[in-house]
């Protein structure tokens, strides 16, 4: 009976997320370069989509690189 709960919880442990350091932690560092990407995509999209548009602004003609003076 004590043989078969150990083998038993042995096995659950195997299987187990928090049990198996080395699957756990690949998966940890798969799941964080994922995420890391996935950010620095929408970052971009979103500054490419969100962007300034170019504006006319009136500027004075006495202040240009060669001014004009009337």
């Amino acid at each position: 009976m004590n043989q078969d709960h150990q083998a038993e919880l042995q096995k659950v442990q195997d299987s187990d997320f928090t049990h198996n350091w080395v699957s756990s932690s690949g998966f940890l560092f798969y799941l964080q370069v994922a995420c890391i990407v996935t950010f620095v995509l929408g970052g971009c999209y979103m500054l490419y989509t969100k962007r300034f548009d170019k504006q006319n602004v009136n500027v004075q003609e006495s202040t240009l690189y060669t001014p004009k003076y009337k």
